[in-house]
C-alpha cells in the first residue's frame, strides 16, 4: 500500500468514527526520510516476503510447532497487568481486544462485528458514549459463550485500583454497560473526540469473567494461575509459561477460525533469554527458530546474517521513540522516586537543553540504528504533529553546551574535569537501560559526549525482562525509577497523539501506591502540561487547534523531561519458511494475524 494512501485511509477512518472530515486531523504518521519531515506510517521490509499462498485444504493446528524469539521473556499473559510489550505479546494470541489496529493505523473488528462510527449509529452526536455490537458466534477456549458480561466484567476488573491493572485504557471511562448479551455501550467522563482506547488493541483486551471474577482487586495478587494461563478467545492457549523463560501454547479447539483452517500451526513456543543478536542469527543465519522479535542489532552485524539465507528482516516504523528519562523525582530522597522534586531536573531548561544539544543522534543511529532510525527531537515524531520547534537537538554543539552549563553556575570547582551545582555537589548520575549491545554502545558515546561538558554518567544497565517487567517485583523496572537517568523505547499503542500524550499528565506518575501503575515513568508534573491536555481531550479530532496543542505538549515534554533521541522502527525477523506473515504491525501486537501465518512447503 502507498505510504500517502494508507495515512489517508487511517485517517478518514477515525475522522468518519468521530463524526469529522478532516484527514489531517487524528495524527498517527511516521518518518522515515530526514529528521523533520514526515510521512505516512510505512512498514519497510529489507527483504521480501514470501509470495506463496496459504495451503488451501490444509487443517487447523496440522502445521506443527511455531518457535518464536522473545529475548525479553514474559514474566506472564494478562495484558492488563503489564505495560511491558514483551508481556502483551505473549497474551495478545489469547486473550483478544474487540478491535485490533492495522499495520495502516486502520482498525479491525475482532470480537465486534463491526467498528463503531458516527454513520451508523455507535458514536453519540455529544462524543461521550460508543456502543459496540458484539459477534454472536464467538467462544471462549473452555467452550462457554463469549457475551457483553465479559467486557463489563473486564472494566470492573480494572476499574478497582487494588487489581493494579497497567493499562491507561479506561481513564476517562464512566461506565460500561451491557444492553444486551451482545450489546456494550461505554460512556466517557465527557466527550471524547478517540474513542477507541477501551478494548482496541492488545494493551486493552477482554478476559473471562468466570475465571478472574475471584481476582479483583487485592485478591488479584494471588491470581498467577489465571495470569499465566488465561482462558481466552484467541487463536492459542498457554498450556504452560515459565516467567523470564519460556511459554508454550496449543492451538485452541474453540476457535472461530478452525472451519478455515486457521491457526495453521498446532503449537507455539516463546523462547526468551539470550539478546537481540542471538536471537537474529537464529533466524537469520541458523535458521533454528522462525521469528525473532525487537532486533535491536547494529546494521553492519545484521546484514551478513541476512545473507545467510534463512530469513528476511521486516521493520515498520510507528511512533517509538529511544529516550532518556530525567527523573522528575528524586531517587535519593526517603521514598524514591515519589513526591520529592529532583534537585536538578525540574524547572531547568538549560541543562535539560545542555545535555541534549551535547549529543551527536546522527552518530547514535549510525552505530546502533541505520535505517531503522531516525534523529528526533520529539516524542510524537511522526504525522502534521511532528514539531519542528526543536530541530536545534540535531545538531550537536560542545560549545553551546558547555555556555549554558557556565551560565548555570555549574563550575569545575577542583579541576577534576566534573562540574558541580550548589547544594547538590558533581553533576555525575547513575544512567541505567537495558542490557543489550546497541543500548551499551549507544550508552558509552553519550557518556563520552557528556564528558565532554563536565558531566558524568554512571553506566549501568539491567536485566530485560527485569527491567521491562510489568509486575516490578524488582525494583530494576521502569516504572519505580529509583535512579536519576533511565534509557529506552516508548511508543504509541495506537495512531492517535492525543491518547499517548495523555500518559504524561500528573495524575498517571507510577506510585508505590498505585502498584507502580501508571504512564508517566518520567514523574513529569506540570500545570501547564495537564491543562493543555485537559483541552486536547475536548477538542474535535477535525479541530484544526487540535495539532497545536499535540504539538505544545510535545515541546513541554520533551525539553523538560525527556530527552529524545532516536525515532525507531519496529525491527523483526522471519524465516523465509513461515508464510502469511503480511506487514509488520508497529501500532499493535505483531502477532496480531497469527491466525494467519503457515509453513511454506519445501
Amino acid at each position: 500500500m502507498k505510504r500517502l494512501i494508507a495515512l489517508l485511509a487511517a485517517l478518514a477512518m477515525v475522522a468518519a468514527a468521530c463524526g469529522g472530515s478532516s484527514s489531517d486531523s487524528a495524527g498517527g504518521g511516521g518518518t522515515d526520510e530526514e529528521a523533520g519531515t514526515t510521512t505516512a506510517p510505512t512498514v519497510e521490509e529489507q527483504t521480501p516476503p514470501p509470495t506463496e499462498e496459504a495451503p488451501t485444504e490444509a487443517e487447523a493446528g496440522s502445521g506443527g510447532n511455531l518457535v518464536l524469539l522473545q529475548w525479553q521473556a514474559p514474566s506472564q499473559a494478562n495484558a492488563l497487568l503489564s505495560s511491558g510489550t514483551k508481556d502483551i505479546l505473549a497474551a495478545s494470541i489469547v486473550i483478544e481486544p474487540l478491535a485490533e489496529i492495522a499495520p495502516d493505523g486502520t482498525f479491525i473488528p475482532t470480537l465486534a462485528t463491526e467498528i463503531p462510527t458516527a454513520s451508523n449509529g455507535g458514536i453519540s452526536d455529544d462524543l461521550t458514549q460508543i456502543t459496540w455490537t458484539l459477534r454472536d458466534d464467538i467462544l471462549w477456549s473452555d467452550g462457554t459463550p463469549f457475551t457483553a458480561a465479559d467486557v463489563v466484567f473486564t472494566f470492573d476488573y480494572c476499574e478497582d485500583e487494588a487489581t493494579g491493572c497497567s493499562t491507561e485504557a479506561f481513564a476517562a471511562v464512566d461506565t460500561v454497560v451491557a444492553d444486551d448479551d451482545h450489546t456494550v455501550t461505554i460512556t466517557f467522563d465527557e466527550a471524547k473526540p478517540y474513542p477507541f482506547e477501551p478494548f482496541v488493541g492488545a494493551i486493552s483486551p477482554v478476559i473471562q469473567k468466570a475465571q478472574f471474577e475471584s481476582c479483583v482487586g487485592e485478591a488479584a495478587k494471588a491470581c498467577s494461575d489465571e495470569n499465566f494461563m488465561p482462558v481466552g478467545t484467541g487463536p492459542y492457549v498457554v498450556t504452560e509459561l515459565r516467567p523470564e523463560d519460556t511459554v508454550l501454547y496449543e492451538m485452541n479447539s474453540n476457535y472461530r477460525g478452525i472451519a478455515e483452517g486457521k491457526p495453521f500451526f498446532g503449537t507455539v513456543e516463546i523462547k526468551g533469554g539470550g539478546d537481540a543478536e542471538a536471537s537474529a542469527r537464529s533466524v537469520l543465519e541458523v535458521g533454528e527458530a522462525d521469528y525473532a522479535w525487537n532486533l535491536q542489532v547494529a546494521p553492519e552485524i545484521i546484514a551478513p546474517m541476512v545473507d545467510a539465507g534463512f530469513g528476511r528482516t521486516a521493520s515498520a516504523f510507528a511512533a517509538n521513540v529511544e529516550h532518556i528519562n530525567l527523573n522528575q523525582t528524586d531517587p535519593n530522597a526517603a521514598t524514591p522516586s515519589e513526591g520529592t522534586p529532583h534537585p536538578l531536573f525540574v524547572d531547568n531548561p538549560d541543562l535539560h537543553r545542555a545535555l541534549s544539544i551535547a549529543i551527536n543522534r546522527d552518530e547514535l543511529v549510525a552505530v546502533g540504528y541505520g535505517p531503522a532510525g531516525n534523529p528526533t527531537c520529539n516524542m510524537w515524531p511522526v504525522g502534521a504533529e511532528n514539531s519542528t520547534n526543536n530541530d536545534w537537538c540535531l545538531t550537536q554543539d560542545l560549545d553551546g553546551a558547555n555556555a549554558l552549563l557556565d551560565g548555570l553556575g555549574y563550575m569545575d570547582t577542583d579541576g577534576d574535569g566534573v562540574r558541580e551545582a550548589d547544594g547538590y555537589g558533581p553533576l555525575e548520575f547513575d544512567y541505567v537501560t537495558s542490557t543489550n549491545a546497541v543500548r551499551q554502545s549507544n550508552q558509552e558515546l553519550i557518556a563520552s559526549y557528556w564528558a565532554e561538558i563536565g558531566v558524568v554518567a554512571n553506566m549501568q544497565n539491567e536485566d530485560a525482562s527485569l527491567f521491562f517487567d510489568g509486575t516490578c517485583a524488582s525494583d530494576a523496572c521502569i516504572w519505580k525509577f529509583f535512579t536519576p537517568m533511565e534509557m529506552f523505547t516508548n511508543g504509541s499503542s495506537g495512531p492517535d497523539a492525543g491518547s499517548y500524550l495523555n500518559g504524561w499528565i500528573s495524575s498517571k506518575i507510577p506510585t508505590s501506591a498505585t502498584a507502580w501503575g501508571g504512564d508517566n515513568i518520567s514523574r513529569l508534573n506540570s500545570a501547564e502540561y495537564d491543562a493543555l491536555e485537559a483541552e486536547l481531550s475536548s477538542t474535535a479530532l477535525d479541530d484544526p487547534k487540535r495539532t497545536d496543542l499535540i504539538i505544545q505538549m510535545n515541546d513541554i515534554l520533551s525539553t523538560s523531561a525527556v530527552i529524545p533521541l532516536i525515532h525507531r522502527a519496529n525491527a523483526s525477523a522471519f524465516a523465509n519458511s513461515i508464510g502469511g506473515t503480511g506487514e509488520l504491525n508497529g501500532w499493535d501486537s505483531e502477532y496480531y494475524n497469527i491466525e494467519e501465518w503457515f509453513r511454506i512447503a519445501e
